[in-house]
Order: structure tokens, then C-alpha cells, then sequence
């Protein structure tokens, strides 16, 4: 839900400059999309790091704004599947910074910036996903496969452009309302011509397979 028309327009346009500085001037390995008409509303996708198991992917994370902001911190999603210690099955992320270390002068940038070095170091110690943060201290190369597959079939940069593809064909109302409208009929056409091979399929399937046992 929206929560625009609660907030003051001194907040709004402190937003909307932070949102338009990041998308001129954006950190390294971080996309921000800008939703014109809901500024609470904000997505951006993060480069897996270097020398991680999330090496290779990219990821969409949604920060919610609450009416409240930024007295209170926003809620923060990854929408891309992953397998990390601090992130629920829903795709809730759990950071201090989003808690108890929340101040109200902390920008969006900085917020981005600590979900990206959360996939770099991990906090087991305050794990929404109990599996992984116990696999990251007692069998980290069982971790590590496991985050590295998931990464491999629902954050592959191949998957990444694709849907980028997709959403370029998109009106700009649709594209900046969100990903709703990426399900709608001309998404699916193009979706159809943009195929994956055979192989790469059976590959992801059998991947996929793979994690269901694990």
C-alpha cells in the first residue's frame, strides 16, 4: 500500500532527489528504478559480489517507505529467490541498520549499500533463514553450493537482461508502477521470443531438482 499522501511534501522531494541522484550518479554493481507515482515505492537491482556464491547474479530488492519515514526505517525485500542467512522466505531482510542502529539521516543510498555488503558478510547470529545460517557456520561449502544454485536459476544475469528486454517494451506508467505489468499479454509475447535454449533449460530443471532434495 501506498503511503504517499501521508507523508509531507518536504519527505517526498528529499526522496525524489536522493532516487534521481543515485539513478545519474549510482554506486558500483547497484540499478535503482525510479516509480513516479509512488516514491515510496522503490526497487533496485544489486550485482552479486565478487567472491561470493552470489557471484554472477543480480537481484531485485524492494524497499517499502512508511508514512513515517524517515522517523521510522523502511522494510526491505529481496524479490529475487536467494539462499542467505538474513533474508526470510518471503524475502524479508533482517540488518541492524533497518532496526536498531536505524537513525533518521540515513539516506536510500547508504540502505542499498548495506543489502549489498549483507551478501558479502552474512550475519548467522541474527539468521531469518535458520538452514542457512546454520549451514554457513557448520558446513560452508553445503552453504555455499546451495546459495550458488539458487543464484544460478533465479538471479542469472542471462534471466536479468531478459526481463530488462521485456520491460523495455513496457509503457513507461507500467514499467515505473512496478513488475505487475510485465505479466500482462505483450510481456508474454516478447517473453515468447526471447526463448530460452533447450539446454540451458534441461540444465535449470535439473538444478532445480537438485535443490528439492538438498
Amino acid at each position: 500500500m501506498s503511503n504517499v499522501e501521508n507523508m509531507s511534501p518536504q519527505i517526498i522531494r528529499q526522496v525524489v532527489k536522493e532516487m534521481t541522484d543515485l539513478v545519474t550518479h549510482p554506486p558500483e554493481g547497484i540499478k535503482v528504478s525510479i516509480n513516479d507515482e509512488d516514491v515510496t515505492d522503490i526497487q533496485a537491482y544489486i550485482d552479486g559480489p565478487a567472491g561470493t556464491p552470489y557471484t554472477g547474479g543480480v537481484f531485485r530488492v524492494k524497499l517499502a517507505l512508511s508514512k513515517d519515514f524517515p522517523q521510522t526505517p523502511p522494510k526491505a525485500f529481496f524479490i529475487t529467490k536467494i539462499f542467505h542467512p538474513n533474508v526470510a522466505k518471503n524475502g524479508e531482510i533482517c540488518v541492524n541498520t533497518l532496526k536498531k542502529d536505524w537513525k533518521p539521516d540515513l539516506g536510500i543510498k547508504h540502505i542499498l549499500l548495506t543489502v549489498k555488503c549483507l551478501l558479502i558478510v552474512p550475519n548467522p547470529e541474527s539468521a531469518l533463514n535458520e538452514e542457512a545460517g546454520r549451514l554457513l557456520l557448520e558446513q560452508y561449502d553445503s552453504y555455499s553450493q546451495r546459495a550458488r544454485m539458487m543464484t544460478e536459476i533465479h538471479a542469472s544475469v542471462s534471466l536479468h537482461n531478459c526481463s530488462c528486454q521485456i520491460m523495455c517494451k513496457v509503457p513507461k506508467a507500467g514499467l515505473e508502477g512496478g513488475m505487475s505489468s510485465v505479466d500482462g499479454p505483450l510481456a508474454k509475447k516478447h517473453a515468447g521470443d526471447k526463448r530460452v535454449p533447450a539446454d540451458k533449460k534441461k540444465q535449470l530443471k535439473d538444478k532445480k531438482k537438485t535443490l528439492k532434495r538438498l
